[in-house]
């Protein structure tokens, strides 16, 4: 079977926009910024980048993004979340009522692992991405305090979900896209190219 052509948008509202489309695209995969609806309905697959939870959520709104992209999984389109778009996935935010997509099924932590100077690095085996680690770069990074038990935990630091998978959602508290590795950037992909056989498929 050929590999299906697959279109991924990054939410170009705030954060590490250029980094996660380079990424993308050293993945073999087009990429595009999203920022308007319209924008939205041509791609088959998003990513939320990092940045900050609370302004996102807000820019969300203002755009008149939040719930068409909060509909997206249920288009069977998935969505990759990374650091703050881990945040905005989840359904509970700890000690917050902040704007989010809200649709995992997970508690995350804001900050879990301390401040910006607390950022560190970590060699990250992964569930589904064989040797070497994934070298993962935590900044001021959420974890996930609890999860439904639909949701498959990839990754975890000190015992902490780091990586998620529920259906069509992707969630990481790093940042896969300051690295030059792409392996979670194509698991993300991959995701994306079966949920498109599936909907092609109908």
């Amino acid at each position: 079977m050929s590999e299906t052509a697959v279109v991924i948008g990054v939410l170009a509202l705030q954060g590490d926009v250029r980094e996660h489309l380079a990424a993308v695209r050293a993945a073999g995969a087009e990429a595009v910024p999203v920022k308007t609806r319209e924008e939205l309905a041509q791609v088959d697959g998003l990513i939320i980048p990092g940045g900050e939870s609370t302004t996102v959520g807000k820019l969300l709104d203002r755009f008149g993004l939040m719930e068409p992209v909060r509909a997206f999984p249920a288009e069977d389109k998935p969505i990759f979340g990374t650091c703050t778009g881990m945040i905005l996935l989840a359904k509970e935010i700890e000690g917050s009522v902040q704007p989010r997509i809200g649709v995992m099924d997970v508690t995350v932590r804001r900050n879990a692992f301390g401040r910006q100077v607390d950022s560190f690095e970590q060699d990250l085996p992964v569930e589904g991405i064989p040797d070497p680690p994934v070298r993962a770069v935590f900044i001021r990074a959420p974890y996930i305090v609890s999860a439904d038990p639909r949701v498959e935990v990839l990754a975890t630091v000190h015992g902490h979900p780091v990586l998620v998978r529920e259906g069509h959602l992707l969630a990481a508290a790093f940042h896969p896209e300051l690295t030059d590795d792409t392996r979670v950037h194509l698991l993300f992909i991959e995701m994306v190219r079966e949920a498109k056989r599936g909907r092609t498929a109908e």
